[in-house]
């Protein structure tokens, strides 16, 4: 089995590389990593635009728009909407020749980094590497050694890195016949395509080895990490509703992400855009690589419940989700809970019979009238937040 040769030092010779980022990014890396957690696997640092991936980067989170790129204003709003939800990156198709102009106004425009994501026609990708942050091709279906070439060479005078986009449902030829959709095929191809950059003296790369399952995505990601130093972008493809990816995405990019695989990601989900990035920071955070953000823990409901628990979550939810501070937050309907799990809570609601509790720290600051319960929690988690805040 072929094995890259590439190193995993961090690349310092891409000129958006400022002293600046390189501080911010290790210790934000640092702190998002749990003592729990095994350490992420270290891997070569590439540049998407100003954005750090591999290394001691964070890992960022991406999406793409599904407007028609040539449609300059449907796709800069729908590259603000991400940007506004919380996304890195954004990836952008191109379909045919009137998409790939209209790449070098909207990255004069657009907020996040570029990725251009070129399928079968290699010159696409000669003209989007004049203005794009990223180019990402499948091996499979862009063409020949030459054309890959092309785009190598392209991107290289640029400095901007490639994705070899490995498809489990569109495998080059040679390893679908050998090899079949199953993750050895995903590795081989993915291989293969590594060797042939890094001969055309390119090594400026990302890759990603997408299923629309969880089995053979993981298992793909598994076997390629020892055998490659290169950055992972995660993600399974074609994952469906909000409902089918929250599960197929929890699961495979969550363990990955536990096991120390993964420097950037993304949710696919067919539906709105800012569900991918809601869901990917929420991967994120209870994977333990990312701590930002409000951790709600709520009890399940129970006989025991003295208040409408539902209808308070969400309130809660929608009342706090500006806050970025790390914490944990919990809502709990009966005593029994506020005495257990609501004390190891940074604070606590807890609903009794017509009056609750308020908790910070395990211990309670207040005790309300029901009536005045909510109003007053959202008040002291916005305190404490900011309390946390100016302790950092």
């Amino acid at each position: 089995m072929p094995k890259s040769n590439n190193t995993s030092k961090t690349s310092d010779k891409n000129p958006k590389t400022s002293t600046t980022t390189k501080k911010t990014t290790k210790n934000t890396a640092k702190s998002a990593t749990s003592a729990t957690l095994p350490p992420r696997y270290p891997t070569k640092q590439i540049f998407v635009g100003k954005v750090a991936i591999g290394g001691d980067a964070p890992i960022s989170v991406q999406s793409m728009t599904f407007s028609k790129t040539k449609d300059i204003q449907a796709t800069k709003e729908q590259i603000d909407r991400l940007a506004l939800a919380g996304a890195d990156i954004v990836r952008v198709a191109v379909h045919d020749l009137k998409d790939a102009n209209a790449l070098k106004e909207l990255k004069s425009i657009s907020p996040l980094p570029l990725v251009a994501d070129i399928h079968f026609r290699y010159e696409y990708a000669l003209i989007a590497a004049e203005s794009v942050d990223c180019i990402r091709i499948n091996p499979g279906n862009i063409g020949s050694k030459e054309k890959i070439q092309a785009v190598a060479k392209a991107c290289n005078e640029r400095g901007i890195p490639i994705r070899i986009g490995v498809n489990g449902g569109s495998l080059e030829k040679e390893f679908d016949i050998k090899y079949g959709a199953t993750p050895t095929g995903m590795v081989q191809s993915a291989l293969y395509n590594i060797k042939l950059l890094e001969d055309f003296g390119f090594d400026n790369i990302k890759v990603s080895l997408k299923a629309s399952d969880t089995e053979r995505t993981m298992s793909a990601y598994r076997q390629l990490r020892p055998l490659v130093s290169y950055p992972f972008h995660l993600g399974v493809t074609e994952a469906g509703t909000m409902f089918h990816s929250t599960i197929k995405s929890s699961m495979a990019l969550g363990g990955l992400l536990m096991e120390g695989i993964g420097d950037t990601m993304r949710c696919s989900i067919t539906g709105e855009l800012e569900n991918e990035i809601a869901l990917a920071r929420a991967i994120l955070r209870y994977s333990g690589r990312q701590k930002q953000g409000i951790t709600i823990i709520s009890c399940p409901t129970c006989g025991r419940i003295e208040a409408n628990l539902v209808e308070v979550v969400r309130a809660v939810e929608s009342r706090i989700s500006h806050i970025t501070t790390p914490m944990q937050v919990s809502v709990m309907g009966c005593a029994v809970n506020a005495l257990g799990e609501a004390k190891h809570a940074d604070i606590a609601i807890a609903f009794g019979n017509k009056i609750g509790m308020i908790i910070k720290k395990g211990q309670i600051l207040k005790k309300l009238p029901e009536a005045q319960l909510l109003e007053e929690f959202v008040a002291e988690v916005e305190n404490l937040a900011q309390e946390m805040q100016e302790a950092q």
